[in-house]
């Protein structure tokens, strides 16, 4: 790239890399406008459609969850972890944290199974639109 005297300019990079050790990294942006955000976070009440769409969403899992019961490693603590989703889902102010770490469980025990792996990411997406998501 020529800048206006007519020399070459290095190239743009916003790229992040950290390599070699132990790292320990807080909040982070790269890139032109790019923004990071620190301190508590806040829920939009959960509208029915989204419900809805929640509601569908555990009930695939959990049919995928029978199906494929065989490819898992663990199919007893899968299905405990999901019944921990749900029960959490159901509370008046379900905790964003018992929410990440069942959803982040539950994507661990079902990573063997790609059907299973695209349902539960759905699953994450819809949750996060939740109170306490």
């Amino acid at each position: 790239m020529r800048n206006d005297e007519g020399r070459h300019d290095p190239p743009v990079n916003n790229g992040l890399m950290i390599s070699g050790g132990t790292h320990y990294v807080g909040n982070q942006a790269v890139g032109p406008g790019a923004r990071a955000f620190s301190g508590s976070v806040s829920f939009q009440p959960q509208d029915p459609e989204q419900a809805a769409r929640t509601a569908e969403l555990l009930a695939l899992v959990e049919r995928l969850l029978e199906e494929h019961r065989a490819a898992l490693a663990d199919p007893d603590a899968t299905t405990r972890e999901l019944r921990r989703l749900r029960e959490e889902l159901q509370e008046d102010e379900p905790q964003p944290t018992v929410l990440r770490r069942a959803l982040d469980r539950l994507n661990e025990f079902v990573q063997p199974v790609a059907p299973l792996v695209v349902a539960v990411g759905q699953l994450a997406a819809s949750v996060q639109g939740l109170p306490g998501g």
